[in-house]
């Protein structure tokens, strides 16, 4: 049996895109938008946070859905200003299989074509009505420590701990909360007892949620 390039994007029923690399889907099979508000929206309590110079900060940009479905809810809350988003990705989709992935999700059309467009000229600095965004390519290990940011906010979407542990250790969550500003918040999809222990280590207060989908729990933090 042939192994798949490790850079490819295999095709869960022609439409979930799915990492060769780590055998893992880049969002939920069940519903990839609505996991996002749960797990990234409301685990970081926005839109209410959301206030002029709001800053997320991003493990895993994949396909972009993360910073799309903050936009939109961006936009939808009325604050002022553009959001800022920064994401740090090691391996970064091809641009026709980001388009692919994020024609699923029709109602992200508009904010979606100019990220799309920016992806087939490589570039990864993203300006459009509302948003400022740059996506660090590289291991975040090493550019995470080099970023002069501090977000309010962390989307931690690194795929699963058990297939990419690299992007969950203790030395990497370290530098979340050192970027991190006083009382900014991560969420995750995943509630692995090592995961919240690192969190923990790194000096947030963390929580235990449900989950979204087939997932029980996921992970709320606070830094403390």
């Amino acid at each position: 049996m042939q192994t798949p390039d490790p850079s490819a994007t295999l095709w869960r029923d022609g439409a979930v895109p799915v990492s060769a690399r780590f055998d893992d889907p880049y969002y939920s099979l069940d519903n990839g938008l609505a996991e996002t508000r749960h797990v990234f929206l409301d685990g970081n309590d926005l839109p209410a946070r959301f206030r002029e110079g709001f800053h997320i900060a991003e493990l895993g940009f994949g396909t972009g859905l993360n910073m799309l479905t903050a936009l939109q809810a961006w936009r939808a809350s009325g604050a002022t200003g553009p959001l800022r988003f920064t994401s740090f990705e090691a391996f970064p989709l091809p641009a026709a299989d980001l388009s692919r992935a994020l024609a699923s999700f029709p109602e992200l059309g508009e904010l979606a074509a100019p990220l799309v467009t920016a992806w087939e000229r490589g570039e990864t600095v993203i300006e459009t009505g509302g948003l400022r965004a740059e996506v660090v390519i590289g291991d975040a290990r090493e550019t995470l420590s080099a970023w002069n940011g501090a977000a309010d906010a962390w989307f931690l979407d690194g795929f699963s701990p058990a297939k990419n542990p690299e992007l969950w250790e203790a030395p990497l969550l370290e530098q979340v909360a050192r970027h991190t500003a006083p009382g900014g918040t991560a969420a995750t999809y995943t509630a692995a007892g090592f995961v919240r222990r690192n969190l923990a280590d790194a000096g947030f207060a963390v929580e235990r949620r449900p989950g979204f989908g087939r997932k029980r729990h996921m992970t709320v933090a606070r830094l403390a």
